[in-house]
């Protein structure tokens, strides 16, 4: 028991710093795919004029995605000129972004949400960046093998009142399920919920990657029974389960249009580097002390850092916010945003 109390604090610093993490799978097609319908990928940035970006992200996979760009922006390879300051919350960011003491963030997407309400659309989103967290585990059993399978269980988990609750119970409804169909046990922290169903025979569990795969080698018999990115995927088609995005001051964005395509395109370059050259792009995230090379190196390919932008960023993003408004209005700021909210640059 001292050693599983032991790892369970290992496991809750990993967890806060990599809050965004799942499977990845799909990473590279998303990248890939998603970012062509924006015009930002069509433009060259040799014909814009730049700019000076004040540049903000929170740590995890949030920011991961940026530290290629940051890296060439700190040895003068990049068009636009950066500053960036990283924060462990967005509270932190909140007001320097109302006061325009930063231009452009990378943030939780309801967090968007609620600054473009809280400053009567002054925020706007400009492309999602990372995808969802959330995995279903099970000990000792092999009893879960689709969603509705989780009807008649007792699920552990965190989130009461947050995205993970909102997530999973969208995800029973498109699957004929409700909430009540299941006994939720809701605990404070993931460390709770870990040192539970180590005690427990045929526990369930919601948990957010990189905590579960962690834990897969500290509780025996612990297998990953549902990844709910992709029972979103399945269950719903006109939007994805999204962790964070990047948002931008409607000022900024009209005083300075050609510098914030030059960061769409940047950024897009950044992220394609992180998946594809994970040794590398691991020291320069251990350079902007968002966690160690040698963990940086082994979560990469498990965390879904992506560029989407465009259509498919607003049509992905506003189901996701849609479907967070109809659960919780509060969770985005007091409602959807409108489609004002998007710039796509098309």
């Amino acid at each position: 028991m001292k050693k599983l109390l032991s790892a369970l604090l290992i496991l809750t610093l990993a967890l806060s710093l990599f809050a965004g993490c799942s499977s990845g799978k799909d990473t590279k097609s998303n990248s890939s795919k998603d970012s062509k319908n924006s015009s930002s990928a069509e433009t060259n940035i040799d014909d814009l004029t730049p700019a000076e970006i004040r540049l903000a992200g929170l740590n995890g996979p949030t920011t991961m995605g940026l530290a290629k760009l940051i890296d060439d922006a700190n040895n003068g390879k990049t068009k636009n000129k950066y500053t960036f300051e990283k924060a462990a919350t967005g509270d932190q960011l909140t007001p320097k972004i109302i006061k325009g003491e930063i231009d452009i963030a990378a943030l939780p997407v309801n967090l968007g949400s609620v600054l473009y309400n809280k400053t009567s659309g002054k925020v706007k989103m400009i492309a999602v960046n990372t995808l969802g967290v959330l995995y279903v585990v099970e000990k000792g059993g092999d009893t879960v093998k689709s969603v509705k399978d989780l009807k008649g269980k007792t699920v552990y988990a965190t989130g009461k009142g947050t995205t993970p609750e909102y997530a999973l119970t969208h995800i029973l409804e498109k699957n004929g399920l409700s909430a009540n169909d299941i006994t939720f046990e809701w605990k404070n922290e993931p460390n709770e919920v870990l040192s539970t169903i180590a005690t427990k025979d045929n526990a369930v569990a919601m948990i957010p990657q990189p905590f579960a795969t962690v834990a897969m080698g500290k509780v025996e018999g612990l297998r990953v029974a549902l990844d709910l990115t992709a029972e979103w995927d399945k269950a719903d088609k006109d939007s994805k389960l999204i962790t964070s995005g990047i948002f931008v001051r409607e000022d900024f964005a009209n005083k300075n249009p050609d510098a914030v395509r030059i960061f769409l395109k940047e950024y897009e370059a950044s992220a394609k580097f992180v998946n594809e050259n994970v040794t590398e792009a691991a020291k320069m995230i251990e350079a902007l002390d968002i966690v160690k090379a040698q963990i940086a190196e082994k979560a990469i390919p498990k965390c879904n850092i992506v560029s989407i932008f465009g259509k498919d960023m607003k049509k992905y993003a506003k189901g996701y916010l849609d479907t967070l408004a109809e659960a919780n209005a509060q969770a985005v700021g007091g409602k959807a945003p409108g489609d004002d909210f998007y710039l796509t640059y098309e």
